[in-house]
């Protein structure tokens, strides 16, 4: 496909130039683009140029319109909206501007975090539909990759975040507990010294998972190996297994509220410990997405009732 005409003739142009034909009238073009009268003539003298045809003839300070802007007026609308229709499928295509957003999330943040964000993502944007889907860190960033998620709300700490091609939110912190049976003696210790529960048996996330990874390391930074009696797929059947005194795990701090009466929840002695950073990531080619500003904006709102609640009142 070839198209015989200069490089300056831009959309920008035929658009000031559409607008201009409606009125005739350069300083009304000026009022409605929001720009100024010197910038529409140029606009429109540059168009000229480009397309090395006369369009206009001078009438004292006005410009009046040749047959051939009436032609070029013609075909220029049906342009624009052929563009300004394969622009909207296009995006909608690639599931951006749309009136839903598709989150991908941790199972741990599903019972806190993420509906509080929903619903005041509902109170910003009512006609938003959102699509929650949940799964492992792995999962869920390479469905971010593939365009098959618009954001997702997972640990950034223990995955690898390409920083040029993703945006990161961060929301709070969160350090690791041991997880133990609520059945079992209350250990009057402060911290645990995770070598004590080195011939005992654990109960684990698949490898993926947020905490997995986090889990192994810690394991050996205390000398061995862990004995993992089974792996789950969920963090809540994980915690089950744990209530059932199948074995112990290692899981994020959020989960304690929701389990406080059914497990004990213990802190890591120094050399154990480790913390997770939970963020929200998103392509950095979607910053101007207004789905995704709102659920950003909700985003920091949050984070900053999370300071607040840990500021010490005076």
């Amino acid at each position: 496909m070839k198209l015989n005409v200069d490089n300056d003739l831009t959309v920008r142009k035929l658009f000031i130039f559409c607008t201009y034909m409606e009125s005739e009238n350069l300083a009304r073009t000026a009022e409605t683009l929001g720009i100024s009268t010197v910038s529409v003539h140029r606009a429109l003298h540059t168009l000229e140029e480009s397309l090395r045809c006369p369009l206009f003839t001078h009438k004292g300070r006005n410009l009046v319109a040749l047959p051939a802007a009436w032609t070029l007026l013609e075909y220029s609308r049906e342009a624009l909206q052929t563009l300004s229709q394969g622009l909207d499928e296009t995006r909608r295509t690639a599931g951006i501007g749309l009136g839903h957003l598709r989150i991908g999330t941790l199972y741990s943040l599903s019972l806190e975090t993420v509906p509080r964000l929903i619903m005041n993502m509902k109170l910003r944007r009512p006609e938003l539909e959102l699509n929650l889907t949940m799964g492992s860190n792995q999962v869920l960033t390479g469905m971010l990759q593939n365009n098959q998620l618009d954001a997702i709300i997972i640990s950034v700490t223990e995955t690898e975040i390409n920083q040029k091609v993703f945006e990161q939110v961060g929301l709070f912190q969160d350090d690791i507990y041991l997880a133990v049976p609520g059945a079992e003696p209350r250990d009057a210790t402060e911290d645990v010294d995770l070598r004590e529960y080195s011939d005992k048996p654990f109960v684990s996330l698949d490898e993926g998972f947020a905490t997995f990874t986090g889990f192994q390391e810690a394991c050996h930074v205390a000398g061995f190996e862990p004995n993992i009696v089974t792996r789950v797929n969920d963090i809540f059947s994980m915690l089950s297994l744990v209530q059932a005194g199948m074995g112990y795990s290692l899981v994020p701090g959020r989960m304690r509220k929701q389990y406080e009466h059914d497990l004990q929840f213990r802190k890591l002695a120094e050399p154990y410990q480790m913390r997770q950073q939970i963020a929200i990531v998103f392509a950095r080619n979607r910053e101007h997405d207004p789905n995704l500003l709102a659920l950003v904006a909700e985003g920091r709102m949050y984070a900053l009732s999370l300071q607040d609640k840990a500021q010490p009142r005076a």
